[in-house]
């Protein structure tokens, strides 16, 4: 597959799954197949019953195509989006590039998406009960002015269909969009989440997606927003415009161009991160890990760093359909082994 350009093995994939959702018994037969067998590494949070621990990051099934599936590949639930109030194509193509060497990925993809109106009508056709969580995001073109506005109109559209909603103000790929991490901005922007959350007959859990890019008296302040905003909890973290201490060619990353950089890269980062907000809030703030999780050791840190559950994308690029049945079996040893 890896002699084919990224992006087109990925629809041809999403499209293999949508093919195969419609198979009887297909399903069935995939969780034989990629389910670890195990019911213990199942976890309670927000109020809801995960499965296990091991989730598909946003990036995957953008347009919430084919998350009832995931399932049946050992995933606990899935995060669809980046979901923006209007289809939009995302940047010029080609703009999703792999590293080989450092089992990484670059994508500047730009939140394309086939828009909220397109996301409803997928997730109306739910068959499966796979906790799905909403990334959600602001329109290209919408001036940061307006971006509440944006984020507004997802959050109440999708709010019947989703279990739980990730707020993403920190894509690197969206022009501006960094801007909406300034404290003012971002306290405001949660506020009002909030309020139309809370004016729901059952609010659902809320979370905020950080940047690894964030130093830390930026990640002290975004900590004093979540206790202000009493938003539920963090996912950290995307990906990063760092490009140092790869093993590819400067010649050939500088070819690339720009874009975030995710894969194995983010390990450390992304561990250093979760540690360091797992100690500020005494354990009490609920974290998603993402970032650099290649193998069940990977998992098994960021757990132990003080996240509650994970997520992986460039770990199931390079791993395969396997990924998650191997992350989970790695967990539920590891938590054998302690009792």
């Amino acid at each position: 597959m890896f002699l084919f350009s990224p992006e087109g093995v990925h629809h041809s994939i999403t499209g293999l799954l949508k093919l195969i959702s419609f198979i009887p018994f297909a399903k069935a037969l995939l969780r034989v197949f990629f389910m670890s067998g195990g019911k213990s590494s199942s976890v309670s949070l927000w109020g809801l019953a995960f499965e296990n621990p091991v989730g598909l990051a946003a990036g995957f099934d953008k347009n919430a195509e084919v998350y009832d599936l995931m399932g049946a590949l050992g995933f606990g639930f899935v995060e669809i989006g980046a979901v923006t109030p209007r289809a939009q194509k995302g940047n010029p193509k080609p703009r999703l590039f792999r590293l080989p060497q450092d089992e990484a990925l670059i994508n500047r993809m730009g939140f394309n998406n086939k828009g909220l109106e397109n996301a409803v009508r997928n997730l109306k056709k739910r068959r499966s009960d796979i906790i799905v969580g909403a990334n959600i995001g602001k329109n290209t073109d919408t001036p940061n002015e307006k971006a509440a506005e944006d984020y507004f109109r997802v959050f109440h559209a999708l709010f019947p269909y989703v279990d739980y909603f990730t707020v993403n103000v920190s894509c690197p790929n969206i022009t501006d969009l960094h801007e909406l991490q300034d404290k003012d901005a971002l306290l405001s922007l949660l506020k009002g989440i909030q309020k139309i959350n809370h004016e729901k007959e059952y609010p659902k859990p809320v979370l905020l997606k950080i940047s690894p890019d964030l130093n830390w008296r930026q990640i002290d302040d975004t900590l004093e927003i979540v206790k202000q905003t009493h938003i539920d909890g963090i996912v950290a973290v995307n990906t990063t415009t760092s490009r140092s201490g790869l093993s590819t060619s400067g010649e050939k990353v500088a070819a690339i161009g720009r874009g975030g950089l995710s894969g194995k890269p983010l390990r450390d980062r992304s561990t250093e991160i979760i540690r360091y907000i797992s100690q500020k809030t005494g354990g009490q703030l609920p974290i998603i890990a993402a970032g650099g999780i290649m193998t069940g050791e990977d998992a098994i840190e960021k757990l132990e760093a003080g996240a509650s559950l994970i997520q992986v994308f460039t770990g199931f690029v390079y791993q395969g359909p396997s990924f998650a049945k191997k992350l989970n079996r790695a967990i539920l040893k590891c938590k054998t082994q302690r009792r």
